[in-house]
């Protein structure tokens, strides 16, 4: 009787917190938090995350209740919905927080819940997987576009407010230059050093070696924006232009040729005229391009040329370049011990995705995470040559309102 009015209790939340639209991310009001950190603002920042991650739970939690039945049962995807339900009946019934004290306990069972949710896209990713034959690929991609941008959001509203609470804890804005997650200084070449530093590691353990990469353009320049966020499109671009060129030249006695990058900042304008706010890069490898009855679907989930080592699903079914990677990412969904490829983002909450090379979900979350506060994600193919990429992400600094 107990378990049945807790369940009703919790569809009626649900049904009110669901049937309430999230307001779209005001990103302006989210820095203006740490603009500067007070107690004020740190208060302002719970009551705005107590009011907005609720909303966006509900959001997911009714998407789950919505799949067809069979997916629904599958373990993995049942799993995932109910850790939501767990954390929006968290949120939701959570006492109002009116004192720091109050906030400091908050903060640490927020970023409890963030480390809770970090392998909900590698699970949900198996459950599709398993689930294929039961919706289409239209349908499935439009499910996974809602549910990593609804994840995007909570976690920047939840790290945004466990950040300023930190600093405001340290008596201090925290780092030099950042306001909360947002870095206002942010370095592409240091990131970019960062991430080729792993993915050179990754490549030569799985394929023996790996190419260098040459920065071009501007590369002492910076901008505002999310390190981490940055940190995970830049990674899964570099995965898939080192294999590539390691591919395209393993026959080859010459050295192979680098990866190059061109970083291009908004262009000085003029007091008064239009000014540009978007901060682009070029990554071009040779790598010998896209096959051209490929380029349809390389923005597609589930879509990949790493090969799992199933056979049932590889045609050569011989492992392949970043199996490892494929592997052990999918054996801690279940919570085993991690590995040199467990984890890509173990440095920050935001992105979490756990490990997913291999499922296909490389190139589509990137283009998600870049378009996020309006920017694009491109890739043009010289088919036998190479590819290029075209990032454009917005200077945060002058945003405002994100897609939610």
């Amino acid at each position: 009787m107990l378990r049945s009015h807790v369940c009703a209790e919790l569809t009626r939340l649900l049904q009110r917190y669901a049937s309430s639209t999230p307001r779209p991310l005001d990103l302006a009001s989210l820095l203006s938090f740490g603009r500067p950190v007070t107690a004020t603002s740190v208060l302002s920042s719970v009551n705005y995350a107590l009011a907005e991650i609720p909303r966006r739970l509900a959001t997911r939690v009714r998407s789950l209740e919505s799949l067809p039945f069979i997916v629904g049962t599958n373990p993995y995807v049942a799993s995932t919905l109910d850790a939501y339900r767990d954390s929006f009946q968290l949120l939701a019934t959570y006492p109002p927080v009116t004192t720091l004290d109050e906030n400091r306990h908050f903060a640490e069972q927020l970023e409890d819940l963030v480390e809770r949710h970090v392998n909900d896209i590698p699970t949900m990713a198996k459950g599709f997987l398993e689930s294929a034959k039961y919706m289409s690929p239209t349908q499935i991609s439009n499910f996974l576009d809602g549910a990593i941008r609804n994840r995007i959001s909570v976690r920047l509203i939840a790290e945004q407010h466990i950040a300023i609470s930190r600093a405001l804890e340290a008596a201090s804005q925290g780092e030099v230059g950042n306001i909360g997650v947002v870095e206002m200084q942010c370095s592409p070449s240091r990131m970019i050093r960062m991430c080729e530093s792993y993915v050179a590691e990754l490549c030569s353990a799985t394929l023996g070696t790996s190419p260098t990469v040459v920065i071009d353009g501007l590369p002492d320049a910076t901008f505002a924006y999310v390190p981490v966020h940055l940190e995970y499109i830049v990674t899964e671009i570099l995965k898939n232009s080192f294999r590539a060129t390691v591919e395209c030249h393993k026959a080859s006695q010459r050295p192979l040729p680098p990866v190059r990058i061109t970083l291009s900042p908004p262009p000085y304008s003029a007091p008064g005229a239009k000014q540009s706010n978007f901060f682009s890069m070029r990554i071009r490898d040779e790598g010998g391009g896209v096959s051209p009855g490929n380029m349809a679907r390389i923005f597609s989930y589930a879509f990949t040329t790493a090969k799992s080592g199933d056979a049932d699903h590889d045609a050569d079914g011989g492992g392949g370049p970043y199996a490892a990677q494929h592997v052990g990412g999918l054996a801690n969904i279940s919570g085993g011990d991690t590995n040199l490829f467990s984890e890509i983002t173990s440095k920050g909450l935001q992105t979490g995705m756990g490990t997913i090379a291999g499922l296909g979900y490389g190139l589509p979350m990137s283009r998600l995470y870049a378009a996020y506060f309006g920017g694009d994600l491109r890739l043009m193919s010289l088919d036998g040559w190479g590819s290029d990429v075209y990032l454009k992400l917005r200077c945060l600094d002058e945003a405002g309102d994100s897609a939610i």
